[in-house]
């Protein structure tokens, strides 16, 4: 009951941009988590799966006609987006390696935060 009490509460008081900075933070986690337990290929599909999740949510928001985003943001989040979804297949496939998510998600996570609370 209290936990119901807790996420309605968060609900209401966090900005789309700060729940998807959190989003951003469980997943890249979940990857680093994955990463430094030396998981490879479809030992890291929970974590990839989120992550590739996160994306097509991210893309097919952007592609929406109520987005306030700028189009030139939101063409290249969806840019983004179709990397995250074939570039996953070569981390499954064993022929890259999850880092280079782990990166991009950290840059896009540097940018949600904004210049005045990432140099904090």
């Amino acid at each position: 009951m209290t936990l119901n009490a807790y996420h309605a509460a968060r609900a209401r008081a966090e900005t789309p941009r700060a729940a998807e900075l959190r989003l951003l933070g469980q997943i890249t986690g979940e990857m680093m988590e994955a990463e430094e337990n030396g998981l490879s290929g479809p030992g890291l599909m929970p974590a990839l799966h989120r992550n590739r999740e996160m994306w097509s949510a991210f893309s097919a928001d952007c592609g929406t006609t109520g987005n306030g985003l700028p189009p030139a943001l939101r063409a290249q989040l969806i840019s983004l987006a179709l990397w995250v979804d074939r570039f996953t297949s070569e981390v499954v496939a064993g022929r890259a390696r999850i880092g280079e998510l782990i990166d991009l998600n950290r840059t896009i996570m540097e940018g949600l935060r904004g210049p005045a609370l990432a140099a904090a």
